[in-house]
């Protein structure tokens, strides 16, 4: 039956697509493709032609084909599955190509009970005050997911996109959430496709709260595999992620070198990374003191066509720190009133909190404590310890150049101590200059401990083997051999002066 083996090879080469196999996702469709005339089977072609093709970068190509795909008599929440891609697509090409794809997605007819409907409200709700509409109140993501799951959708499909999207006002918190799920569900079932893309939304949110080290371990994983299966969209973007915390740690040469591997990634036109790799090197200019350099940098991201990213809006309030140090802050001053709304929109207490910060940045000087004050305030109901110590750190900075060195002293430490405990050496030795300026004694710098010196994939086996787990359980869950395993426990064990496996539970 012709119908039939046509509708086989599509299921093969999806499932190809989930196994990470995009070379034989896109042979298989394109065979599948000679042998229909039918549009839905077509549309549904198109799709696996078009997820391999955004895994491999071609960020144009992907639109143009999903845009035309959803277009054709096919079922709504088909054509919402392809839009939910041609977004992701059209979130590198600019804001007119989002547009387009976010006014297809909200007339298409969906059904209360489809399972794709859910995350289309969430999709929207999240994405038109980036655009300058009004917008439904964001759900909260729990219910979301319950609904999806609870309507029989195929989770690792249509959960992705939410995962990401959740990001994108703010809600990260849910986005560790749901990420987290679903990067479990696809170690079990061998999906190795989908994972780059979940560990690198999983890896931005560990970035956001702070968790440096785990952010680390979860970018280089998700590189490893993307690497592996071509994924070039990822290879960019985890590896621009990776020079955002080499930034934060002031590790310059590693830095600028994972910067570089990620605009350099072969095929798309535009490297996915562009935006964090320009954030990255802003931040690691702005901590290392080069405000002039890092405002270039941050002024492009902030106003450029990557300015409704992530990292373009979470830019801004370092955009902020540098154009009031070089006494030019009306260089911030639309980044900062988009930031506003932003912050608004989302009703995030952290984002308020930035909010805040960077009020008390821009004056007048006379609201300038209450600001920090409040911001402090909120920062402390978050699990954001970064954030809360660099508003400690520019707030001991204002009460010092206030000569209140007493009370300066009480923030400066406090930020000093977070700092040193995330690695963060720019921001732990300006810290410390601040501190000494006020008249106190300066603290050594302290010891890293003996996790540090464990290379990611160490520390990733490490925690696994102190939970208990074999070294074959190891193995099938991070898609290495066994025996691969035992070699990096092997080198782990001098580093941390253990004799086993049994001396780990303790350490870790």
């Amino acid at each position: 039956d012709g119908d039939a083996r046509t509708r086989r090879l599509v299921l093969a080469a999806e499932a190809a697509a989930d196994a990470g196999g995009l070379d034989r996702a896109a042979e298989l469709a394109a065979e599948a493709r000679v042998r229909t005339d039918d549009p839905f089977a077509l549309a549904l072609i198109d799709h696996v032609l078009a997820t391999a093709a955004f895994l491999h970068g071609d960020h144009p190509a992907v639109y143009r084909l999903l845009v035309d795909a959803a277009g054709r008599d096919v079922a709504p929440p088909h054509a919402a599955r392809m839009l939910f891609q041609a977004f992701h697509a059209a979130w590198y090409l600019g804001e007119d190509e989002l547009a387009v794809v976010v006014d297809r997605l909200a007339a298409l007819p969906l059904a209360a009970d489809d399972p794709v409907a859910p995350v289309a409200g969430y999709l929207l709700a999240g994405t038109l005050p980036l655009l300058g509409r009004a917008a439904e109140p964001l759900p909260a993501a729990a219910a979301v997911v319950e609904r999806v799951r609870g309507a029989g959708a195929d989770a690792l499909r249509d959960l992705a996109q939410l995962s990401g999207s959740t990001l994108i006002l703010g809600r990260d918190e849910e986005t560790h959430r749901i990420t987290g799920e679903l990067i479990g569900e696809a170690r079990r079932v061998g999906a190795i496709g989908p994972l780059p893309t979940l560990l690198f939304f999983h890896a931005e949110a560990q970035l956001f709260h702070g968790r440096h080290r785990d952010a680390e371990v979860t970018a280089a994983e998700g590189l490893a595999l993307a690497r592996d299966t071509g994924q070039l969209q990822w290879v960019s973007q985890l590896s621009a992620v990776l020079a955002q915390l080499a930034a934060l740690a002031g590790d310059a040469e590693r830095c600028t070198a994972l910067a570089a591997a990620a605009l350099d990634v072969p095929g798309p036109a535009r490297p996915a990374g562009r935006a964090w790799t320009q954030w990255a090197l802003g931040l690691l200019d702005l901590g290392h003191g080069r405000a002039a350099e890092a405002l270039d940098r941050l002024a492009d991201l902030t106003t450029g066509p990557h300015r409704h990213h992530v990292s373009g809006t979470r830019a801004v309030p370092d955009l902020v720190e540098a154009a009031v140090r070089l006494g030019v802050p009306d260089r911030a001053a639309e980044p900062y009133r988009r930031f506003a709304r932003w912050a608004e929109a989302g009703g995030t207490v952290w984002g308020r909190a930035l909010l805040l910060r960077c009020r008390a940045l821009l004056g007048p000087d006379g609201q300038a404590e209450a600001c920090y004050r409040e911001a402090l305030e909120l920062h402390r109901g978050t699990e954001r310890p970064f954030e809360q110590a660099r508003t400690a750190l520019l707030y001991g900075e204002w009460l010092r150049r206030g000569r209140r060195r007493t009370e300066a002293r009480v923030q400066l430490r406090a930020a000093l101590e977070v700092f040193e405990l995330r690695g963060a050496r720019p921001w732990a030795d300006r810290a410390r200059t601040e501190l000494g300026a006020t008249g106190a004694g300066v603290p050594e710098r302290s010891a890293a401990g003996p996790l540090a010196g464990l290379t990611p994939q160490e520390l990733q086996i490490v925690r696994l083997a102190a939970r208990g787990l074999t070294n074959r359980d190891i193995a099938a869950q991070l898609f290495l051999s066994p025996r691969t395993v035992g070699h990096h426990l092997y080198k782990a064990y001098p580093k941390l002066g253990v004799g086993g496996r049994q001396e780990l539970a303790g350490l870790v």
